[in-house]
């Protein structure tokens, strides 16, 4: 329920209802000249009306009448032919926010865009039909395809993780953003992001390696913004960190490169007190090197460094009592300057900690110049993560032409959290495919999973759990009395609600890892100019799981999967390492490949022997996910007893990938349907702008049905006429049954009543046919003779 002010409330306990309101098109307010309004939202709900759940997605609708201002007519001013001076305030994807209440105070009620306008010639009328956040979430649904969930065998998503990345997409945030989402040559690029909520999938990137998920979990308590990943050790004495790492988009070059890397973490929530971002480089010969950065808050010490991995390394450290004093939500970034002109460099770096308290810790630009540091030439392989802290929001940067400022570093002004999620469920090995708008598979995620997805009255998403329904809420928001709230009511109980046996399927993965999926061979060796680009395009099937940029191979080592050799003559004599960037990306039914050449010597895509070098392979599941089902029943209940075996077989779906999360939604399932609730149908009450979706109500009723119970609200309808008068129209479902049936006093018929036949005794039938010849001559059945028909 909305928190109003002393003054709204002492209006709506002393009973006042006189109604006022606010309303804005496109930050206009025409609240004068509104005639009429009325707002709709409810669940778009599949389950029956009589049980105790609801899920689906709530697409709430304001439709507002408005009549012209100044002598001149609404149409006018508003209608699709008005000038656009004026006729752009009522324009089709122009923002709305109404507000209502009553007294002199109005509560947000209603935010969104227009979605159509209707003028009628000769009225003085102009009608708006406005949605609220839905409207944003039109565009076409895309989620990655990783494959690291099924060659390992370990969750890669979550449905969760897959809802807030399609409201990322629609501009929606829980969290930071990605800083440079999209290509545009020349300018900085996003290489990973991992929100890190409920998933490792990334749309920038790719996970690689993932972490067993006996070893973490995902939280919201302790989140820096929204939900993060925290390191859970298997036992409570345990001590433990957890890694993963992800390819990044775009392969690019050191030297050359300017890369920042950052996450969002609490050091007072975890398993240990260190974390580690590290970028792993590919060498010639198989080789690696790293760039790295530690932050230890148990000591206070924050270190980078500069090396060959598993080999010599040097460090660059900073003691700071604060980082070791402070606990709570800290911004930590660092910066690699790899920019050099030779085959070698000397990175720079610096880091920047931001403290739950503002406060700011960075030292100044740090050239490494210990031998161990250095970095010949080399691609960017990975990004790797190493935590004992809760973490958010790990990104990974190339293209900055400086270590940020502060604001920059804040992404100040850049986003608003408009979007609130819930604890992760329906953990995912491979992401299932989606088609439509992301409004729609939202809508299908939120049935499937038995959540609900709405915006809220001020424009927030709010994503809810079926584990609400785990408990029967005791407590009301809101007391509703036929005595003064309530002007009607109607009680029914059906049994078509109940549900006693469950079953719900799931697609599992049992045959973990992976085979070789379509491949594809270059068929003539490509020309990348000096100083220039190349880009070259394959036809990619939607079905195809993700293909990260191919690494580059040199005359000692040729790399597994997808793979490219640039030479400087087209009959490839000589191998070159270090010099182009490789970046990928899906579009539009085609991988796109971009090569950049970072150096002034025109290269070739071939391979020692002068044959085409470009080599890409996709991954595919080595085995098909195969149907089970789990499923919720107990035998000899008083809801079997006295409603008959109620069976409910849930919707089989790719969204449902394990038999716990199947046996939770089951039970989810059951526990809300083992006996029917009883419907309140459409309850029409005193208005009241308090009241949301999902609020609980008592509903208090002594004028004839002795009702006195809690009860959702799923539904909410609210219009003001005229007038000046507001009819308010709740849909509710009931939180608990009215307690298992008894039948004091009654003996309930028996299911059947078959008539009573009386059978002919042998006696019976020698008597009436002494002999057989008799009985033969008589032409009568068996069964006529045994039923007495003629005996």
């Amino acid at each position: 329920m909305q928190q109003a002010d002393d003054t709204t409330d002492a209006a709506l306990a002393a009973g006042e209802r006189t109604t006022a309101h606010i309303t804005r098109l496109g930050g206009k307010d025409v609240s004068a000249q509104v005639q009429s309004w009325q707002i709709e939202r409810s669940y778009a709900t599949d389950l029956p009306a009589a049980m105790r759940a609801f899920s689906g997605s709530s697409a709430a609708q304001l439709q507002v009448q408005l009549s012209g201002t100044g002598g001149v007519s609404a149409p006018e001013l508003y209608a699709p032919w008005a000038p656009r001076a004026t006729g752009d305030v009522a324009r089709p994807g122009q923002s709305v926010v109404h507000q209502g209440g009553v007294g002199t105070t109005t509560l947000p009620a209603f935010r969104g865009t227009v979605r159509s306008r209707s003028a009628q010639a000769g009225s003085d009328t102009v009608q708006i039909t406005a949605l609220d956040g839905a409207e944003r979430l039109r565009g076409p649904a895309l989620l990655p395809k990783p494959y690291a969930g099924f060659r390992l065998g370990r969750p890669v998503a979550s449905a969760t993780w897959c809802v807030d990345e399609l409201l990322r997409q629609a501009g929606i945030h829980s969290a930071p953003p990605p800083r440079y989402p999209e290509f545009v040559a020349g300018q900085p690029l996003t290489l990973v992001h991992a929100s890190l909520h409920g998933g490792f999938a990334t749309a920038y990137g790719q996970p690689e390696n993932l972490p067993a998920p006996a070893d973490y979990t995902w939280t919201r308590d302790g989140a820096p913004h929204e939900m993060a990943l925290l390191p859970q050790p298997a036992e409570p004495t345990e001590v433990t960190t957890v890694s993963a790492s992800w390819f990044p988009r775009s392969r690019v070059t050191v030297p050359g490169s300017r890369l920042f890397v950052e996450a969002w973490v609490n050091c007072a929530v975890g398993s240990d007190d260190t974390f580690r971002m590290e970028l792993v480089l590919d060498r010639t010969g198989g080789a690696t090197g790293t760039l790295s950065m530690d932050v230890n808050f148990a000591t206070g010490r924050v270190q980078m460094g500069s090396g060959t991995t598993n080999g010599d390394f040097v460090n660059a450290y900073f003691d700071w009592p604060a980082v070791q004093a402070l606990k709570g939500v800290w911004h930590i970034g660092a910066y690699f300057d790899c920019v050099g002109t030779g085959n070698t460099v000397y990175p720079t770096v610096q880091p920047r900690l931001t403290g739950p308290d503002g406060t700011v810790l960075e030292w100044a630009p740090y050239l490494v110049t210990h031998p161990y540091g250095i970095q010949p030439v080399a691609e960017l392989r990975e990004l790797k993560l190493v935590t004992g802290v809760a973490v958010e929001g790990l990104q990974l940067t190339s293209g900055l032409s400086a270590f940020p400022s502060a604001s920059v570093f804040a992404q100040t002004g850049t986003w608003t959290k408009a979007a609130e999620l819930d604890d992760a469920i329906l953990p995912l090995h491979a992401v299932p495919r989606v088609s439509g708008s992301q409004w729609e598979v939202i809508g299908q995620i939120a049935k499937v999973a038995m959540s609900t997805a709405e915006f809220d009255e001020r424009g927030v998403f709010r994503w809810r759990n079926h584990t609400r329904f785990r408990t029967t809420p005791t407590e009301a928001d809101l007391t509703l009395t036929s005595v003064r709230e309530i002007a009607s009511l109607t009680l029914t109980e059906e049994i078509d609600a109940c549900r006693n046996y469950v079953v719900q399927p799931a697609k599992v993965f049992e045959n973990f890892g992976v085979d070789e999926g379509t491949t594809y061979n270059d068929t003539a060796v490509r020309t990348v100019p000096a100083n220039g680009t190349l880009t070259a395009s394959y036809v990619m099937a939607d079905e195809e799981f993700d293909i990260g940029p191919p690494a580059t191979d040199d005359d000692s080592v040729t790399t597994a999967g997808s793979q490219v050799r640039f030479a400087t003559t087209a009959a490839g004599t000589t191998a070159v390492k270090g010099a182009v960037d490789v970046l990928t990306r899906r579009e539009d039914g085609y991988l796109v490949v971009r090569f950049t050449n970072r150096t002034a010597q025109t290269l070739y895509t071939a391979k020692k022997d002068g044959t085409p070098s470009v080599y890409l392979m996709t991954l595919k599941p080595k085995a098909d996910p195969v149907e089970r089902s789990a499923t919720a029943y107990v035998a000899g209940t008083a809801s079997e007893r006295y409603y008959g075996r109620q069976e409910h077989t849930g919707e089989s779906t790719d969204w449902i990938q394990d038999l716990v999360s199947a046996k939770a939604l089951a039970d989810s399932m059951y526990n809300a349907g083992l006996y029917p609730v009883p419907v309140i149908g459409d309850v029409e009450v005193l208005y009241d702008p308090r009241i949301q979706l999902g609020d609980v109500v008592r509903l208090t009723d002594t004028s004839g049905t002795l009702l006195n119970t809690l009860a959702w609200v799923v539904g909410i309808s609210t219009a003001e006429s005229a007038d000046g008068g507001v009819r308010q129209t709740l849909t509710l479902r009931g939180t608990r049954t009215n307690g298992t049936p008894a039948d004091t006093g009654l003996t309930p018929d028996t299911a059947s009543d078959p008539a009573v036949v009386t059978l002919s005794r042998y006696s019976e039938v020698a008597s009436a046919f002494p002999t057989l010849s008799a009985l033969t001559a008589s032409g009568f059945t068996w069964g006529e003779i045994k039923e007495s028909a003629y005996v």
